[in-house]
């Protein structure tokens, strides 16, 4: 199965960039980001024609977030628990579909820094990874998906010395990274692509598209029992050359079925075949 990431930047005026998307690369999940539109201007009607279920939770202006499958969705959470007084935006969502926990993010861009948004970039990073130890401690396939804000290493940008005071590779962000991830997870597409340069997004300024001045701010987080099952990924690059487009591209993975053998596609390499166990979830 498929499952992708897409930073879409405004879901009612690109509509028909993301329905020609959905056409092409028929995910059969998909998680979305930075909606820019209040719930009830939500194109529910357009994504069911086109096949999905969706959740979503939007927000005026700014912010949203939404998961869309060709299965149904049980909504599990709009939010992560905690609260903040300072900042109330939509950019969590949590449903299970497909027999998997799917959690949909929008983490906050935290400039300039060292200001407020930065700090609540922080705060915002705790509670991520508080819900996320809770998450592994279930037992059941679990993934966190969506746009971090956050650049992990040095391949993960085109120029690291142009982003050394920016809050997407801020030290201390970075820090925040690695420790949700060392709790258990799989970056996927890292995992795919260990040692080269993966983009996901390119800024509208500079002509930073055509001359490939990109950064990787999308990520996949698998626990255990999906890191087994991965097969490939990448990022549909292409779409963000498109009219009217994001500037974000969508990017996907690939997973087997449970008992299926699989042949891991690393760097364009056919690994060997591994078997994946049948785990049955904790109760």
């Amino acid at each position: 199965m498929k499952i992708a990431s897409y930073n879409i930047n405004g879901i009612n005026g690109r509509l028909p960039v993301l329905l020609r998307w959905l056409s092409d690369a028929q995910p059969d999940v998909v998680c979305l980001q930075e909606l820019k539109c209040e719930s009830s201007k939500f194109p529910e009607k357009a994504l069911a024609d086109a096949g999905y279920h969706a959740i979503w939770k939007g927000e005026k202006s700014w912010n949203g977030v939404a998961i869309l499958s060709k299965q149904e969705i049980r909504p599990l959470r709009d939010d992560l628990p905690g609260e903040d007084e300072a900042f109330t935006h939509s950019r969590y969502i949590e449903g299970f579909t497909f027999g998997m926990v799917i959690g949909c993010l929008y983490l906050p861009n935290g400039n300039p820094y060292s200001g407020p948004k930065f700090k609540y970039k922080l705060r915002w990073f705790e509670r991520l990874s508080s819900h996320g130890q809770t998450l592994l401690d279930t037992g059941l396939p679990v993934m966190l998906i969506g746009d971090y804000n956050v650049m992990p290493t040095e391949l993960d940008t085109y120029k690291p010395e142009k982003y050394k005071d920016n809050a997407l590779f801020r030290k201390q962000i970075r820090k925040a990274y690695a420790e949700l991830v060392n709790q258990g997870w799989t970056d996927a597409i890292r995992e795919l692509y260990p040692g080269e340069r993966i983009y996901t997004f390119w800024d509208y300024l500079r002509k930073a598209y055509e001359r490939d001045a990109g950064l990787r701010l999308d990520h996949f987080l698998l626990n255990p029992i999906l890191a087994e099952r991965l097969k490939s990924g990448g990022v549909h690059k292409q779409v963000r050359g498109w009219k009217k487009s994001s500037d974000h591209a969508p990017v996907w993975i690939e997973l087997s079925e449970e008992g299926e053998e699989v042949t891991k596609v690393e760097s364009g390499v056919k690994k060997a075949p591994v078997k994946t166990k049948d785990r049955k979830p904790k109760k």
